[in-house]
């Protein structure tokens, strides 16, 4: 996929994400499993000294376990992030970050007090130029290291539990495309051991608040590289589409004239390389996605199991997930078939 191919690691959710500040990818903040570091505004942890918060011990979930995930202390992701971290910084008011140096989604302003309301527009609705201006901040984005986050290339256990550190840099769209991998990824036992029943991302009631918060966070990071704090993702309303109305050139790539699994030569995105697509192999080997590229995108519309996926969802398949009025269900996975949110994940 090439759009939006995350709880926040250290102060808004706990689910697994994968963010790996990078003040923090390091032996000492690992060994002492501490992730606290400074705002640059007064230069104390957290921001303690102007009341933006403090390092604190992390919150874990009292609940009990469900029967999906048989096993304990076998994944890196249980209990996010105390493996890695088990104090880090608590923020206060409207702040938020591994620092408390941001404002909460939704603020601005120096204290962080200024109400902002953004909205999202319908990408067939954008002027050319602005069109024009969201496929360069994707290019952009593509292209320019994060320089917040790190990526891990080797478990906590393959790290030596903290004494040798596996982190690399990535780009702030594949950063992303990683943190995505990483909360959905398969479980490594040992040995060619696999457990593959257990996503920290879908099929579950945190499938909604964890994909609202990773756009927000990769809409903030485009914000930030490029200046530009009223940029919102566009949508395209797929309901009723009887093709893939964003696939040519002017917007997210046509076909190739000659491979219709490849991007059009034309579009910008035929440059791109995918990352993390080679699950098999990574487990096999019980290793990371280490976000190399692997091969060109590709896509090939309307080429789909159709036994699967007839079709795109109609204006009366939206309407009936609308109105189901239980959010969850019975177990709280996909079984649960006549939950708000099962129907909407599909």
């Amino acid at each position: 996929m090439l759009l939006f191919a995350l709880g926040f690691l250290l102060v808004i959710l706990q689910p697994s994400t994968g963010q790996f500040p990078r003040v923090c990818a390091n032996t000492q903040s690992l060994l002492s499993k501490e992730c606290c570091p400074p705002w640059d505004g007064d230069g104390s942890s957290c921001g303690e000294l102007s009341s933006r918060g403090s390092c604190q011990n992390i919150l874990l979930s009292q609940a009990p376990l469900g029967p999906q995930f048989p096993f304990s202390g076998v994944d890196d992701r249980e209990e996010w992030p105390s493996v890695f971290y088990n104090r880090t910084c608590r923020c206060e008011g409207n702040f938020m970050g591994f620092n408390c140096g941001e404002c909460k989604f939704g603020f601005s302003g120096l204290n962080c007090t200024e109400r902002q309301v953004r909205t999202r527009r319908n990408i067939f609705q954008l002027t050319t130029s602005e069109k024009n201006k969201f496929l360069a901040y994707l290019n952009l984005a593509k292209n320019i290291p994060s320089q917040d986050y790190v990526i891990a290339t080797g478990t906590y256990a393959q790290m030596n539990n903290g004494s040798n550190p596996m982190f690399r840099d990535i780009n702030v769209y594949d950063l992303f495309v990683w943190m995505h991998y990483y909360a959905s990824r398969d479980t490594l036992l040992g040995g060619s051991n696999v457990w593959r029943d257990i996503d920290f991302a879908h099929e579950a009631p945190g499938f909604l608040p964890w994909h609202r918060a990773f756009l927000l966070m990769w809409e903030r990071q485009i914000q930030k590289i490029t200046g530009d704090e009223n940029f919102t993702i566009p949508y395209w309303d797929w309901r009723d589409a009887e093709d893939c109305g964003v696939c040519n050139d002017e917007y997210m790539g046509g076909r190739h004239p000659t491979n219709p699994n490849l991007l059009s030569p034309a579009s910008i995105f035929s440059s791109w390389q995918v990352i993390c697509t080679q699950s098999e192999e990574y487990n096999s080997q019980q290793a990371l996605c280490s976000a190399t590229g692997e091969g060109p995108i590709r896509r090939n519309p309307g080429n789909n199991d159709k036994s699967r996926t007839p079709r795109l969802p109609s204006s009366a398949d939206v309407e009936f997930c609308l109105s189901l009025t239980q959010y969850e269900s019975g177990p709280m996975d996909k079984m649960a078939n006549y939950s708000f949110r099962n129907t909407l994940e599909g």
